[in-house]
């Protein structure tokens, strides 16, 4: 089995961080396969970065041309999963609603540990669209950037438990989500200095619930909302040539 996972901004180090990650959890068997998109913004925080991204992923899809089973989008709540959905014939996972899945069948209710507090709103409403809003006693963010997470690896942990421990402490969470794709491999840290809490991680999540939907042989549903797209002319697309 070979699975793409697609980091959805352009910096490669964190590219590489996912990677590691998604290789870590695989099953035996399963390739991994890492990359992220040829063009937009270098972290994504916001909705006019989150709209870029969603082009330069779906772009970055028109012109991959080597194989794969599943794709997992490493983006928390960014826009672009139902057009991946349309484009591809392959199941697509992303590892916010990856996340939330995991962690309501580990709890009653869960929190999610994001960056910057304007990403708070973005990821509620990509919960409440997927119907995992209900369960979710709090989104948090820890004050730091996308890119901050890497600079400083003690500060981001340290700032990721200051603010899960309140989410479970005073808002009820029983399960803790980290809600960005660069906090993978936070994960043991994080439990183990909320003396055990689950702490899921959505790359993770999301690598063994692909393998799971592969190994059933299913895919996502074509009949209707995630149907083809049609075919028309469209300017300019795809951006990118595709590799010769």
């Amino acid at each position: 089995m070979r699975i793409l996972v697609l980091n959805p901004n352009t910096t490669a180090s964190m590219t590489a961080s996912i990677r590691a990650i998604a290789e870590a959890s695989a099953s035996p068997g399963t390739e991994i396969v890492a990359t992220e998109p040829l063009w937009g913004p270098e972290s994504i925080e916001g909705h006019f970065e989150g709209y870029l991204s969603a082009a330069a992923v779906l772009d970055r899809l028109a012109t991959y041309d080597e194989p794969f089973d599943a794709l997992v989008m490493a983006g928390f709540g960014e826009p672009g999963r139902e057009g991946a959905q349309e484009l591809l014939d392959v199941p697509v996972l992303d590892i916010a609603e990856s996340a939330a899945q995991m962690a309501m069948m580990l709890g009653h209710s869960y929190g999610v540990v994001t960056t910057l507090d304007r990403a708070v709103p973005q990821i509620r409403d990509r919960l409440l669209t997927a119907g995992l809003l209900g369960r979710c006693a709090a989104v948090r963010g820890t004050g730091l950037g996308v890119l901050e997470l890497e600079a400083d690896p003690e500060r981001t942990v340290g700032a990721v438990v200051r603010i899960a421990s309140e989410a479970v402490e005073r808002d009820g969470a029983e399960v803790i989500c980290l809600g960005c794709g660069g906090m993978a491999g936070l994960r043991d840290r994080v439990s183990a200095a909320l003396g055990g809490v689950p702490v899921v991680d959505g790359v993770a999540a999301a690598v063994r619930f692909a393998e799971s939907v592969v190994g059933l042989g299913l895919s996502t549903s074509k009949v209707r909302s995630f149907a083809p797209p049609r075919p028309k002319a469209i300017g300019g697309w795809p951006v990118s040539a595709r590799p010769s």
